[in-house]
């Protein structure tokens, strides 16, 4: 199946799961002295529907204080508009925003950025052609969170399975970012 298919078959775990996943994993180092994880009570959320509104809006505040920067103004957009009932027919679209930014992110540290928009779109139908190793790999990865997560049922290991990946994928990206400040490349702006 796409990551487009995925999405759209996600149930409410992991249409919140692979939007906490994607985000999480766009967070830029953080800053010494600040909160490493702010998103960390998103996941606790995660596991427990009731608990979501309180940990979106600690999430949220735990952003409010951080360090500025295109990414995390998006992060931030985005846990905005996240929805507080977890039921709503707009967490779908969510997910799918988170999605987007997370390939994005990708894109532009990508070290052969492709064709902007329309390669992010084809990805998604399933079209990887053309698309650099960071970009590939990230569609790889929302793809392996999406269907663990439809294979896990409602267990906490899912989760935790589904956050092993993703800090894995933070890392890759983190690392990504660093060489490309190294090698003064700079970091491109969002494809919207």
């Amino acid at each position: 199946m796409s990551l487009l298919e995925l999405i759209a078959a996600a149930d409410e775990r992991g249409l919140v799961a692979s939007g906490i996943a994607c985000l999480d994993r766009c967070l830029p180092q953080p800053a010494e002295g600040t909160d490493p994880d702010p998103l960390r009570p998103l996941w606790a959320g995660c596991a427990d529907g009731e608990a979501w509104p309180d940990r979106l809006a600690e999430a949220r505040q735990a952003l409010d204080g951080a360090k500025e920067g295109e990414t995390r103004t998006q992060i931030r957009q985005l846990l905005a508009h996240a929805p507080a009932d977890r039921a709503t027919p707009g967490l779908r679209e969510w997910a799918d925003a988170c999605s987007l930014l997370a390939l994005e992110v990708h894109l532009g540290q990508d070290a052969t950025p492709g064709a902007g928009v329309d390669l992010l779109r084809r990805c998604r139908e399933g079209d990887p052609e053309g698309a650099g190793p960071l970009v590939a790999g990230e569609v790889r990865r929302q793809i392996r969170i999406l269907e663990m997560l439809a294979d896990s049922g409602t267990g906490a290991a899912g989760l935790r399975q589904v956050l092993d990946v993703s800090t894995e994928g933070q890392r890759v990206l983190r690392a990504a970012t660093a060489r490309r400040a190294r090698t003064g490349r700079g970091v491109t702006g969002s494809v919207r």
